[in-house]
């Protein structure tokens, strides 16, 4: 696969928002759009981000209007999606991916965002970045956050090594070093799409996995799903950056998320390791798909090999 590396973004340059997923509240989305053109770009907004259909941000075909308009307007810089919930994969074979190749864009997103992450490296090559979302202005503005964000959007250099905030490092499952592209996100989603076109490709490649509010005995159970599907031996190394969010069961038998881990990633034999804030949690480091990275497991570093945009 050829590997399509987006433009990068200007200051003042045109973002555009869409709701490929869920909806937000009409203040949350005012505060989260008003704060975002205060760090000196255009903002437009698609016309789901005002739509709701139960949990859906409208109707399939709006939600994947707006991917398809948002690429092909010339006017557009980056697309940046408001927030995730449920609702991409109602919309992968509804992207008009030739149209994406021929117009490839900074795209930005992650939870249920990883269903479009996965159909956009599998099937133009494109470069997209798991990164915060614009809701998220409204109720938090992390100092680590958006910084890094467009620093990986607007530079053209290699970003090197991520830096270690407290909690980033946690701890090792297997040792050794690994380099790849990195590919990844979501593990509810990427086990949804197992079996489907866009499902992971990790051979020769970096797997990075995140979650939120699992129970270890579903984290098991989808490691176990992606395991006996072959795809976690496939990876030259597994980094699993935050399962945040879990409530043990008081006086309920558990095994914990490490165990979990360990049971399931050191018979591979793997560099992995667990420890870099990415995803659902503070900070929400931006991981570029596609970018050659190199993850040293003894260390606990994960760097970035090459710029993410031309």
């Amino acid at each position: 696969m050829s590997i399509i590396k987006p433009k990068a973004l200007q200051h003042g340059g045109t973002i555009a928002v869409i709701a490929p997923a869920s909806p937000v509240p009409e203040e949350q989305l005012e505060k989260s759009v008003d704060r975002l053109a205060r760090f000196g770009f255009r903002v437009i907004l698609g016309e789901s981000v005002r739509r709701e259909y139960g949990y859906l941000s409208g109707r399939d075909d709006i939600r994947a209007m707006d991917v398809n308009r948002m690429f092909a307007d010339p006017d557009v810089d980056a697309i940046i999606c408001l927030r995730g919930g449920y609702g991409t994969p109602r919309i992968l074979d509804q992207l008009d991916y030739p149209l994406i190749c021929k117009n490839p864009k900074i795209f930005i997103g992650y939870s249920d965002i990883t269903a479009l992450h996965q159909a956009l490296h599998r099937s133009t090559g494109l470069v997209t970045f798991h990164g915060p979302m614009v809701s998220e202005l409204a109720v938090d503005h992390d100092e680590l956050n958006w910084p890094l964000l467009f620093k990986l959007i607007s530079e053209t250099d290699a970003l090197g090594k991520y830096s270690e905030p407290p909690g980033m490092f946690q701890y090792q499952i297997n040792n050794g070093v690994a380099s790849g592209r990195l590919v990844g996100g979501n593990l509810s989603l990427l086990v949804s799409l197992l079996g489907t076109p866009y499902e992971v490709d990790p051979r020769g490649r970096i797997l990075f996995i995140e979650d939120v509010g699992e129970q270890p005995y579903k984290i098991d159970r989808m490691l176990t799903q992606l395991r006996l599907a072959g795809k976690l031996e496939q990876a030259e190394g597994i980094l699993f950056t935050d399962f945040s969010g879990i409530h043990l069961e008081p006086k309920k038998p558990s095994l914990s998320v490490r165990e979990v881990l360990e049971d399931i990633i050191s018979p591979l034999g793997i560099p992995s390791y667990y420890g870099l804030k990415a995803g659902h949690c503070q900070p929400n480091l931006t991981l570029p798909i596609g970018i050659k990275a190199r993850l040293d497991a003894v260390e606990g570093t994960l760097e970035l090999l090459e710029s993410c945009v031309i």
